[in-house]
């Protein structure tokens, strides 16, 4: 009994090590994906300051989707952490 008791500690053990590795990564992901995001609407603007607007308009978009996607990614592991 004791032995099936340590497994099933050890199996939610990794279930929880597991979904925090994947929020860690999305969120990790995320940022990474924003900061490459951020540099390219920098030196697009620093280029041709003229077409700003256009530029920031264009960005807005990915950026959002970008941290939809993260947000998704993240609740996704808590609902795994509260299901075990």
């Amino acid at each position: 009994m004791e032995v099936q008791q340590a497994a099933e500690v050890a199996s939610m053990a990794i279930g929880y090590a597991g979904a925090a590795l994947g929020a860690g990564l999305a969120t990790i992901g995320a940022g990474l994906g924003i900061g490459k995001l951020a540099v390219g609407t920098a030196e697009g603007i620093a280029r041709q300051p003229s077409a700003a607007s256009q530029i920031t308009a264009a960005t807005q978009l990915p950026l959002f989707l970008l941290e939809g996607v993260a947000i998704l990614a993240v609740v996704g592991c808590l609902l795994i952490i509260l299901t075990l």
